[in-house]
């Protein structure tokens, strides 16, 4: 009986690694490079087919498998802490990969760039992250800061964190953004709250007060956008 844990005993056609070489990268399937971030499957499935089972749970969706855990990832047989370590970090990868290509764009025009900067970062997230980006009076980017990380539902902000570092770097223009996991870009009380008090210590400070971005997948919701700020 073919061993299907091992590659060497796939049908040719079940054999991605060989396919990468001859072909490239571009021409494997979400499925096929999954199976090779895999190496093996277990007793009663290939790579492949592990590969194909947990795709079909995120809806064959590369944005909800970038939001997926290793408990989640372990669930499956065959699956150990080696194999889902190996595919976090390659999530991890392709997101770090996104960020420095967004990176060489420092200049801040709109809320589109804003977007840009932060969806590598937060998009993929299962939980909330607050993130504050500083910029000089050419809108360039100066830094950025993780405020607070929270839960699935919320996230605490303190506002004069977000002040000392505005003053720290000497920031003429301030930025916040975050997510929500639920993929509702929509946002909350207290994300209209945090807004205002924001926008008022901002004033305080004679610091412009660019932006809130709410990141949520592949959509966003900007106060500035809206005539909020």
């Amino acid at each position: 009986m073919r061993n299907k844990k091992s590659i060497k005993y796939w049908a040719d056609d079940d054999k991605p690694r060989e396919k990468i070489l001859q072909k490239g990268s571009q021409a494997l399937s979400d499925v096929e490079l999954l199976a090779i971030l895999l190496g093996s499957g277990s007793a009663n499935q290939s790579a492949i087919e592990l590969s194909r089972s947990i795709l079909n749970d995120v809806s064959n969706n590369l944005n909800l498998l970038g939001k997926i855990t290793a408990k989640d990832l372990m669930k499956y047989s065959g699956v150990g802490l080696a194999k889902a370590s190996t595919i976090l970090a390659a999530l991890e990868l392709g997101r770090r990969r996104k960020q420095e290509e967004v990176l060489q764009q420092k200049i801040i025009k709109s809320s589109q760039d804003v977007y840009d900067y932060f969806q590598p970062i937060l998009g993929d997230l299962s939980h909330e992250e607050f993130h504050v980006l500083f910029l000089n009076r050419a809108n360039a980017v100066i830094s950025s800061k993780l405020i607070s990380s929270g839960g699935t539902t919320g996230t605490f902000i303190d506002i004069k964190l977000v002040m000392k570092n505005a003053l720290d770097n000497l920031a003429q223009s301030v930025i916040i953004a975050h997510n929500h996991p639920s993929g509702n870009a929509v946002p909350s009380g207290n994300d209209v709250e945090v807004t205002k008090k924001i926008k008022n210590a901002c004033e305080f400070f004679d610091i412009n007060f660019f932006d809130h971005i709410i990141i949520a997948d592949k959509s966003f919701y900007s106060f500035a956008d809206k005539g909020l700020i």
